[in-house]
C-alpha cells in the first residue's frame, strides 16, 4: 500500500523552502538616499531606526486602525522621545473601518489584519510617490505577529503600482524585535497593550509589544 502523503506538513515544507531571506535582500540594496517609513508606533520604531543608517528617514505616521484618537495621539507622542518627528496624517478610523468592513470578527491574523496592512501601507506608497521619495517601507514587520511575506508581497505590488521602490525587511529578524523590546524600555516609551483596532480588543486578540498575547 502506497504511503499516505501528509498534505499539510508537506505545504509547511515547501513553505519554508521556499521562505525570502527579506534582510538579505535589503542588504544587498545602497543604503542612500530618501527612504519614506510608515511607522506604526515608536517602540517598533526604536530599532528600526539604527537598522536603517545611511538612509535618509522621513518617518510617516499614518495609523486610522487605532480605536480612539486619544490612543493615536498618545502613540504618535512617543517618538518625541527619540528625537524623531514623523509626519502626521490626522486620525481617520473610519478609513479603516471602511477597508476592514466584513472582517470585523475574523480571528488575529487573518484577512482583517492584511486588510489593515494594505491599507497603510498604499498610503505610505501613495505618499512617496506624491512627495518624490524613491523607495518606502514598514516597521511593521518587526512585530511577531506580524507576516513579513504578506508585507513584503504587498509592498511590492504596491511600488509597481506607483512607480517607486519598496524595501525589503523583516525587522523582527536577528534580535530585531528584542532590541526593540530594550530600546524602549530604555527610552521610556508607552508600550501599548494591543496592536490598535477595537476588534483585536474585543476579540480578546490584544497583542503586548513583549511578545506575548
Amino acid at each position: 500500500m502506497a504511503p499516505v502523503r501528509d498534505t499539510h506538513a508537506s505545504e509547511l515544507s515547501e513553505k519554508r523552502m521556499n521562505r525570502v531571506d527579506y534582510n538579505k535582500a535589503m542588504k544587498e540594496i545602497a543604503a542612500e538616499g530618501r527612504l519614506l517609513l510608515h511607522v506604526c508606533c515608536a517602540p517598533c520604531s526604536s530599532s528600526v531606526l539604527r537598522r536603517l543608517v545611511g538612509y535618509e528617514i522621513i518617518p510617516y505616521y499614518y495609523n486610522p486602525n487605532i480605536d480612539t484618537e486619544e490612543e493615536f495621539l498618545l502613540r504618535a507622542a512617543q517618538f518625541e522621545k527619540l528625537n524623531v518627528t514623523p509626519e502626521i496624517v490626522s486620525y481617520a478610523h473610519d478609513e479603516f473601518l471602511r477597508a476592514v468592513l466584513g472582517h470585523e470578527n475574523d480571528a488575529e491574523g487573518g484577512e482583517r489584519c492584511r486588510a489593515c496592512i494594505a491599507l497603510r501601507l498604499e498610503r505610505t506608497a501613495q505618499r512617496a510617490a506624491q512627495a518624490g521619495i524613491g523607495m518606502f517601507c514598514s516597521t511593521l514587520s518587526v512585530s511577531p505577529h506580524k507576516d513579513a511575506d504578506f508585507i513584503n508581497r504587498t509592498g511590492e505590488t504596491l511600488a509597481k503600482k506607483y512607480g517607486v521602490k519598496f524595501l525589503p525587511n523583516d525587522f523582527k529578524k536577528e534580535n530585531g524585535f528584542l532590541q526593540s523590546v530594550q530600546l524602549s524600555k530604555e527610552a521610556g516609551l508607552y508600550r501599548q497593550a494591543y496592536c490598535g483596532c477595537e476588534f483585536a480588543k474585543n476579540n480578546g486578540g490584544e497583542i503586548r509589544n513583549d511578545g506575548t498575547q
